[in-house]
């Protein structure tokens, strides 16, 4: 991320390039307009100086956003926390490594960096969460052996404890069911979801969110092979954060990494998409999310298999109520206010500052 400054001489124009791109964002000193003008040629401004500070101030507004977030979750002793990266760049094309059927998104989500720990289901049932087990592996290792419903289930409860509408209609009796949502209230956004309410804050990644924060190449717009911003086979560990390494070809009695320590990252700052444990998306094996228990699709491969199915190719399917040691999840969420939203307020905190020194 690049910022080009001037500001510190009276005329000059106060400019931002933010992401990726060659857009620059522009704002008018004093008459709080945000415009966008190709790189080396900024609109003209109105006269004003501000001092370092400020322009600062406004550049960390900008890093901040830019930056991971995290949400909290629960209260007291059973609080954690849940870090998303925000996966901009909208409408971006599908992969013609999947016949132009993969990865494209027409608006701005978030994804959490790590998979669902142990411990995030432990500290939620603490706090309401009921029927959800997993518990194949502790603390902070992935919650593994998890249904497509208890992990919707899971997403549910991070909504209903924030005050927020659930995203499935799901059902316990002996068991866990979903009926779809009715037309009027369902997602509509890249199309007709009738398996999210249109209202839902958090929800399971659906196939193309999950696909675009795992391959997408933001700065290249083209797709790696691999989730670790590499079209070459990562290197196999056991656990770690180095780059373009996953956490594959393991012994199948050590186990997953911790969701920390799950290997490189994505393009977006995503870890653990590749090996580690299966990770279960939202849509149905069809892409259809007409039917209720029809299978769904899970990406990402294992700790204990070989890197073929970390590809963006691969791909496995099973029902709903299937479950196994080594099925995890992660979520998604609804963006941040925009990159425009902060810039604005980076332009108002400058304005009010601007109107106090002519004050004084």
């Amino acid at each position: 991320m690049n910022f080009l400054f001037g500001g510190e001489v009276p005329g000059e124009a106060v400019c931002v390039k933010a992401g990726v791109g060659s857009d620059f964002f522009v704002i008018r000193c004093l008459g709080l307009v945000i415009g966008r003008g190709a790189e080396g040629n900024c609109h003209s401004m109105n006269r004003c100086t501000f001092p370092s500070a400020v322009i600062l101030s406004a550049v960390s507004i900008l890093s901040f956003h830019l930056s991971a977030q995290a949400d909290t979750f629960g209260s007291g002793s059973n609080s954690f926390e849940i870090s998303f990266v925000q996966i901009s760049q909208t409408n971006n094309a599908t992969d013609p490594r999947t016949t132009n059927k993969y990865g494209a998104v027409p608006y701005e989500y978030r994804a959490s960096i790590y998979e669902i720990s142990q411990n995030d289901i432990t500290k939620a049932t603490a706090g309401g969460l009921s029927n959800v087990t997993a518990g194949t592996y502790l603390g902070d290792k992935p919650a593994a052996n998890i249904t497509w419903y208890e992990a919707a289930a899971f997403v549910n409860w991070l909504n209903t404890n924030s005050g927020k509408t659930a995203a499935y209609n799901l059902t316990f009796t002996t068991s866990w069911s979903m009926t779809l949502q009715d037309p009027t209230n369902a997602w509509t956004l890249g199309g007709t979801n009738l398996y999210r309410n249109k209202n839902a804050y958090y929800f399971l990644p659906s196939e193309n969110e999950w696909y675009k924060a795992a391959y997408y190449n933001p700065a290249g717009t083209n797709y790696f092979l691999y989730p670790t911003t590499s079209t070459n086979v990562p290197t196999a560990v056991a656990s770690g954060t180095n780059a373009n390494t996953a956490v594959y070809n393991q012994a199948a009695l050590q186990g997953p990494a911790a969701v920390n320590l799950a290997g490189g990252l994505s393009a977006y700052g995503t870890m653990g998409q590749g090996g580690n444990v299966w990770e279960w998306m939202e849509t149905a094996a069809d892409g259809t999310n007409t039917t209720s228990d029809e299978n769904r699709n899970l990406r990402g491969g294992t700790f204990a298999l070989t890197a073929d199915p970390m590809r963006s190719v691969e791909f496995r399917s099973f029902g709903p109520a299937s479950d196994n040691v080594t099925f995890g999840f992660r979520v998604a969420s609804v963006p941040e206010p925009s990159t425009y939203a902060l810039l604005l307020l980076g332009a108002g905190a400058m304005y009010l500052w601007k109107r106090r020194q002519d004050s004084l």
